[in-house]
């Protein structure tokens, strides 16, 4: 009687090989992941940033001036809910809070909206056109993006 010792698996060599290249992948993929989502955030808060700024104009060509306001967002909210807009964002996707300027006060014939970014803190340095960092401010001015995300970020 023979007794066959041949059994049907895998080595540890083989294992570890095949670990090594899911290592690899992961660490190719992970951080480009991670960029993605960050975009996503960028894109979803000048989404939303649009939106309020549409809210703003129609409200101006009803009343001939825009909403007087010098901080957070909110400050408007009772003008443009539920008329101009459903639900006024309040945070951007951060959820770091929207600010929102008129001038002059008394009478503002302009505006602009604000999210600081990733990081939710004020740029030091004033940007004006495109910027590469998820920390940068995002500035929407007169219906205009005047500081915004472009190219590949970091």
């Amino acid at each position: 009687m023979k007794i066959s010792l041949k059994k049907k698996g895998f080595t540890l060599i083989e294992l570890l090989i095949v670990v090594a290249i899911i290592g690899i992948i992961a660490a190719i993929a992970i951080p480009n992941l991670l960029n993605a989502i960050q975009r996503g955030k960028q894109k979803r808060t000048m989404a939303d940033m649009r939106a309020i700024g549409t809210a703003v104009e129609s409200y101006a060509v009803d009343n001939n001036i825009y909403p007087a306001g010098g901080s957070s967002v909110t400050i408007i909210r009772g003008l443009m809910e539920p008329r101009y807009i459903a639900k006024l964002p309040v945070v951007d996707a951060w959820q770091g809070g929207f600010d929102y300027v008129s001038s002059p006060s008394t009478s503002p014939q302009k505006y602009s909206i604000e999210s600081y970014g990733k990081n939710g803190k004020v740029d030091t340095n004033a940007y004006v056109g495109s910027t590469s960092d998820f920390n940068n401010d995002i500035l929407f001015s007169q219906g205009l993006f005047a500081e915004y995300p472009e190219g590949s970020q970091k």
